[in-house]
């Protein structure tokens, strides 16, 4: 490995040349070098790691002109360290030693056994127990690129391919810790990437459509890939492919818990982009402190079951028959709280089995994690009992499904010590399982008494009555005579030690009993090694089974939670059917409802949207009354429903949607170049482009990110565009604080004015936050920027400039802007309201100016600049 010898020194120690080795090859990784109990980082690393982990960086003496960087943590310790590795973006290699240095006279041998990254990782110090951690693969392509996905700590493999705007959709959806990306093709990857993205490059051999066929042949034991699906999907191929590649780079190759890969079709599961998930806020809310969806409605007991969720919100269902099984599901346990409660209870204490599995299938598994898992397993005969008592059939079938892997169960069971230690340290195995182990376990235990009893008998024989047995490091045990009894000693015995009251002797038999008592704990650790294996071993074959079985439970827990939240919160089963019409009766907005105060009720909105009829609402009403909730609680109830939950209504009738597109709100990207109008733009953009006839589209201030008759005009082709789509009559809310729009419902037959209510009483406005047919003529803008704690001055202002305006519109010549707030000036100052001013306009308005005396017109200005405050004085 090239080095600056000026700051590091030469590397000549045989141990530092089997260091640069292990670097040489895994260049772009930080190097934990397994030295004794320690792992050490040198130079580069070295002061990389000290500044992350906040660790003492010191120097060695490396036998050259200069010493070099070095830091270094316990062994024990990697699971504190690590995760502040990885996630600082470090890649990080753990180079282990690979045999005994108590066997060998010569350098350790050591080799990297794991690359750990973001995107690889089965430790839990690493890993969200509620989330997946995808790695995924982009195979780059002008119109079709691939991608897949991994989860190496569930077993999780999915593969799909289409558009570029279908990938950037998956991407956010599957929210990959970590993408690789071809190395030659790395332009044309980030312009299919999302900011702000882990990547890693691959080299393109990795992407070989063909080569990376026969690896996933190769791996699953096939002959084709059509029993998956995807033997059409090139490029979805190549990146199935290249993460396998990469999965065997980084020494994770014993994969037997990925048993299959899944097609992802997008004619499957609704279209939900990435601006739409950011906007209606699904997995994290854009305000800080703020509560997402997934946060708001999660009642899973399980990770599984939570990890099922978050995949369901993002990839809702479009066809009716599996949501109404779903929702069928849903409805009996919300009806039957002992039921849903006693499935709670047992699924609360089963352990994650998906990454249990994944971690015995890659031998990673510890005997606690051994027993935790047939613990868990041992609990699906409960719950199987109690689905198969159910009178639904869809929750029947999933008992029916399930196998309590029973001999597994006990197997475990009886093996296993109740809390078993780590491997190593000589308490996993209960009693009665190995013979010799018992023996030996025996001997260890009665160590003492066997030395006693040695001491006792060799002290009767040679009459040394204070005759003692010791131990140290040195020579192991030995007998202890005073000197007062050292002529007793009988020529046999080997003398070790001369102290100055006593003398340390050792003889034959103690230390062939010596050999016996030491030799029994490295042989007890080899027999439970062994036992470990063998049962590892046995597991293996019941991977799949244990992977089906966490599959179902997680699906029973996402169901049981929908139910729970159902009955909690009084939500009702919606009707989804192949109509294209939405209608909603007193809906309201899931994470706002759950975020107000005690005892204040959240307003209910009634929406209806009906291609034939009432194809676009035309929604106005004042900043603040409340438009953009009802745009995001019309979507939300929609993913919601589609997901298979219940939902925030009185009333659903969800005719099947197909794509939710969402422009609301708006967020700058500035470190891109782009403003918020710019991106406003983009967000349009994709929607016009990607409508369907069964998409919901929600619009809200479509517009505002330039001037006043810009935004207009964009906003009115919009709504045209979407009204005269022959075939797509998309549904759509369009919020807008342009009343010019609310003339469209006159040229136009599927446009419908609605606003939403407010009250104005002395002078405030009161929001009433009803939906009501009819647009609005008022903004109410100046009441809310008086409600935000504008200062008074600029409120007044506002208002003349207002009033000026709306003189000016109705004048028979036009004015700016500008003209209006310049005639307003002069006039400002008395329409402020000030005691002062009002008794200054009071007197203006009293003098006779026609009749006045110039001295009376001189007195008059004196008194005028005195009530004003220029001269000091009294009135006279």
């Amino acid at each position: 490995m090239p080095r600056d010898n000026t700051l590091f020194g030469p590397v000549e120690t045989p141990m530092m040349r089997q260091y640069s080795e292990v670097k040489a090859q895994h260049p772009d990784a930080l190097i934990l070098f397994r030295m004794g109990d320690f792992y050490e980082a040198f130079n580069e690393d070295a002061l990389r790691m000290s500044e992350i982990l906040g660790i003492t960086l010191t120097r060695r003496a490396n036998g050259g002109a200069a010493d070099m960087p070095l830091a270094g943590f316990p062994y024990h310790a990697i699971d504190t360290y690590m995760p502040k590795l990885v996630r600082a973006g470090l890649r990080v290699a753990i180079c282990e030693q690979l045999e005994d240095p108590k066997l060998t006279k010569k350098l350790v041998k050591r080799g990297v056994i794991e690359v750990v990254t973001p995107g690889v990782s089965v430790d839990d110090g690493l890993l969200e127990r509620r989330e997946n951690n995808f790695l995924a693969s982009l195979a780059v392509h002008e119109s079709q690129p691939g991608i897949a996905f991994v989860d190496l700590s569930t077993g999780e493999f999915y593969v799909a391919q289409g558009t570029p705007d279908y990938i950037d959709k998956l991407i956010t959806n599957f929210r990959p810790k970590e993408v690789l990306v071809p190395r030659d093709h790395l332009r044309e990857a980030e312009e299919l990437l999302p900011p702000n993205i882990y990547t890693t490059r691959m080299d393109d051999w990795a992407y070989s459509p063909t080569d990376a066929a026969h690896r996933l042949q190769q791996h699953f034991g096939t002959l084709s890939l059509k029993g998956f699906g995807i033997d059409t999907l090139t490029q979805g191929v190549a990146a199935a492919g290249a993460a396998l590649a990469y999965l065997d780079l980084t020494k994770h190759g014993q994969l037997a818990h990925i048993t299959g890969v899944r097609r992802i079709d997008q004619d499957q599961y609704i279209w939900l982009d990435r601006f739409t998930l950011r906007n209606l806020e699904v997995f994290s809310a854009l305000a800080e402190g703020g509560k997402s969806l997934v946060e708001t409605i999660d009642r899973t007991v399980t990770p599984m079951g939570a990890r099922l969720l978050r995949r369901w919100l993002a990839l809702p269902l479009k066809e009716v028959a599996p949501i109404v099984n779903r929702h069928a599901m849903v409805e009996y346990l919300a009806q039957r709280s002992t039921l849903r409660d006693d499935l709670a209870d047992d699924l609360g204490q089963i352990g994650d089995l998906e990454r249990l599995a994944s971690r015995a299938a890659l031998g990673r598994i510890t005997p606690r994690e051994m027993a935790k898992l047939g613990a868990s397993l041992g609990l699906l005969v409960g719950i199987r009992a109690l689905l198969l008592d159910a009178t639904e059939p869809h929750l029947r079938q999933i008992g029916e499904q399930m196998n309590p892997c029973e001999t597994l169960v006990a197997r475990i069971a009886r093996e296993l010590r109740e809390d078993p230690s780590h491997l190593g340290k000589g308490e996993v195995f209960a009693p009665g399982v190995d013979v010799e182990l018992d023996e030996l376990r025996d001997l260890v235990n009665g160590s003492q008494k066997h030395l006693d009893a040695l001491c006792a008998r060799e002290s009767a024989r040679t009459g040394i009555t204070s005759l003692k047995v010791g131990f140290n490091g040195v020579f192991g045990y030995f007998f202890e005579v005073r000197n007062t009894h050292k002529e007793r000693v009988p020529p046999e015995w080997h003398r070790k030690q001369t102290l100055v009251q006593a003398e340390r002797y050792v003889t034959d038999e103690l230390k062939q009993l010596e050999t016996k008592i030491l030799g029994a704990n490295d042989r007890i650790l080899a027999i439970e090694a062994r036992l470990y294996a063998e049962l590892l071993q046995t597991m293996q074959g019941y991977i799949p089974t244990i992977q089906l079985n966490a599959s179902l439970l997680a699906q029973l827990d996402a169901l049981r939670g929908f139910a729970h939240l159902a009955a909690e919160k009084r939500w009702v089963r919606p009707v989804v059917d192949e109509s294209r019409v939405l209608d909603i009766e007193e809906g309201w907005h899931p994470v706002i409802a759950d975020a107000l105060p005690p005892g204040q009720e959240y307003i209910t909105n009634s929406v209806r949207l009906d291609p034939d009829d009432q194809q676009i609402i035309m929604l106005t009403g004042p900043n603040m009354s409340g438009k953009s909730a009802l745009l995001r609680q019309t979507a939300l109830i929609v993913i919601l429903a589609q997901c298979g939950s219940f939902v925030p209504a009185k009333r659903a009738t969800i005719g099947l949607v197909d794509r939710v597109f969402t422009r609301v709100g708006a967020s700058d990207n500035i470190s891109l170049g782009e403003s918020t109008f710019m991106v406003e733009m983009t967000e349009a953009a994709s929607i016009l482009n990607n409508l369907s006839a069964r998409s919901l589209i929600l619009l809200d201030e479509i517009g505002r990110g330039t001037s006043t008759y810009d935004g207009i005009s964009i906003a009115w082709a919009m709504a045209e565009y979407i009204h005269d789509q022959p075939e797509a009559r998309a549904k759509t809310l369009f919020a807008t604080h342009y009343h010019e729009l609310n003339e469209m419902a006159k040229q136009f037959e599927r446009i419908r004015n609605y606003s939403v209510s407010v009250r104005e009483y002395e002078g405030k406005i009161i929001f009433l936050r009803k939906l009501v047919a009819g647009g609005s003529e008022h903004s109410f803008g100046i009441h809310v920027a008086k409600l935000a704690g504008m200062p008074p001055r600029v409120v007044q202002r506002a208002n003349a400039i207002l009033a000026g305006l709306e003189a000016a519109r109705n004048a028979p010549t036009e004015s700016s802007v500008g003209d209006v707030a310049s005639e307003s000036q002069s006039l400002n100052v008395y329409q402020v309201e000030d005691p002062v001013l009002r008794a200054l306009r009071s007197r203006i308005a009293s003098i006779d100016v026609d009749n006045l005396t110039p001295l009376e017109a001189l007195n008059q200005l004196h008194t005028l600049k005195l009530l004003a405050g220029l001269e000091e004085g009294r009135e006279g």
